[in-house]
């Protein structure tokens, strides 16, 4: 079947940082014809927005006050998934030091995440294809009807060589050691924490090749859309 006539559907890939999330969503989503949206640089332009204004990130009160401020628009196309908040291209600030050690305090704070998980499910709706969205709550809270749930897992020690392998130079011990403490935030935080659904399909990540684990992915979206 051509793509332009497949079934459209909503693929929902969770897991922690360094699974391989983001590669795979996108190479999953360019293989299929798909829309692609990574939840989480939507975090960390707000994370963004609220550094730039100088918000006290300490203060979850104070973040929750101007979570509906800053207009975030994202992109869906997976050969480039642009972000911009405000009108300003931010694709390279967010991914900033500074801004990675802020966005699990910002995206603790209740406000926030429903105002961006509203912002998710318009998107994943309005997507005429299907689309592949990949993050940390998106088949437990942000898309809970997904046709396909994805929960992507590897040992802290893969993650962190590949996290450590992207970011260049940085130590992998200090890597693992900010992945743990990362985890254990987004997993005890009480607004949709990090977790697998439990209709999700579990993939270790760990002993595969990316190409691998995206024939996995591309696999089971087929199989659930010949079913339909």
């Amino acid at each position: 079947m051509e793509n332009g006539a497949a079934q459209p559907v909503i693929v929902a890939i969770d897991g922690p940082s360094g699974t391989g999330k983001s590669s795979t969503s996108k190479a999953v989503a360019a293989q299929l014809g798909l829309s692609y949206l990574d939840t989480g640089a939507q975090y960390r332009a707000i994370t963004w927005w609220m550094v730039t204004n100088g918000i006290d990130i300490d203060d979850p009160s104070a973040i929750a006050a101007v979570a509906g401020k800053p207009e975030i628009v994202s992109g869906t196309d997976p050969s480039a998934p642009a972000i911009t908040v405000d009108g300003v291209d931010v694709s390279g600030p967010i991914r900033t030091h500074d801004v990675t050690s802020k966005v699990s305090a910002v995206s603790a704070v209740a406000e926030v995440r429903a105002r961006i998980t509203e912002l998710q499910r318009s998107i994943a709706v309005g997507a005429a294809r299907g689309i592949v969205v990949e993050g940390r709550d998106i088949g437990t809270t942000v898309l809970p009807d997904a046709d396909l749930k994805i929960f992507l897992t590897a040992t802290p020690e893969a993650r962190a060589a590949r996290r450590s392998g992207e970011l260049r130079g940085v130590d992998v011990h200090s890597t693992r050691e900010a992945l743990l403490k990362r985890d254990a935030a987004d997993s005890s935080r009480k607004t949709s924490p990090l977790a697998k659904a439990g209709d999700a399909v579990e993939v270790d990540t760990t002993d595969l090749t990316l190409s691998q684990v995206v024939e996995c992915v591309v696999t089971l979206v087929e199989e659930k859309r010949a079913a339909k």
